[in-house]
């Protein structure tokens, strides 16, 4: 059966995901390694995921190192969930937990550095050479190997948006951590210089009004697509 695209909101809502959360494309876990080799323990974990995905060749990002594994799931050929990273999830859940990998949502971020610009400038080539990066469209710069963040550009600044460095960082976090980042950051030092976007994105802002977007996948379109869906649905009953 062929796999169907999903929503982020169908993904987290289903059974059997609760070490999974949506971020920046697609749906992420980390698994802490526990035992008394842990790298090891996370190495058998990935040779674990590679028996999976060997059949359909459904191949998730991971990254092994001693503290834990990290996975990545995303169906490339839609470039967004499907059904078929439902399945591969609940079970990895399954092999992670039956190796005695704990799964850890804390851990979970996704970054990206943002470049505000005056529109039409000629910057991306610039950095794509400087960082090795590959172009998928016309504002977005990513690491080839999906290590490192990704690169955006911002070419329009709104007139009314708080004044800040022309760079700043988006951090995309579990929406049911964002609440604990914002008060870190807040018991840092910081300041929330607009929330006006919440949830999709807060603004955070240091002493020297450097900024950083604390980002979740509420408010997103395809968010915002489902409720739409979901309420036109409702109106159509009670009509």
């Amino acid at each position: 059966m062929a796999a169907e695209k999903i929503t982020p909101q169908q993904f987290s809502e289903a059974d059997g995901v609760d070490d999974w959360r949506v971020l920046y494309w697609g749906a992420h876990a980390f698994f802490r390694a526990e035992s008394a080799e842990p790298y090891a323990q996370g190495a058998a974990f990935v040779a674990d995921i590679a028996e999976l995905v060997a059949d359909d060749r459904h191949d998730p990002d991971v990254d092994l190192r001693r503290e834990g594994v990290a996975v990545k799931l995303v169906t490339r050929g839609i470039r967004d969930l499907s059904t078929r990273d439902l399945e591969l999830a609940r079970a990895i859940s399954a092999a992670a937990a039956q190796r005695g990998l704990v799964a850890d949502p804390s851990r979970i971020q996704v970054l990206q550095v943002a470049i505000a610009s005056v529109p039409d400038a000629a910057v991306l080539p610039f950095w794509q050479a400087a960082l090795g990066y590959v172009r998928p469209n016309e504002t977005h710069l990513v690491d080839p190997l999906r290590r490192n963040s990704s690169f955006f550009l911002q070419d329009e600044m709104p007139a009314d948006r708080p004044r800040r460095g022309r760079m700043h960082i988006d951090v995309a976090v579990p929406h049911d951590q964002v609440r604990a980042r914002i008060d870190a950051i807040v018991a840092a030092g910081g300041r929330i210089a607009d929330d006006s976007e919440a949830p999709e994105w807060w603004t955070l802002a240091d002493a020297e009004n450097h900024g950083v977007d604390i980002t979740t996948w509420w408010g997103r379109d395809s968010v915002r697509l489902e409720e739409q869906r979901e309420e036109g649905g409702t109106q159509q009953r009670d009509g």
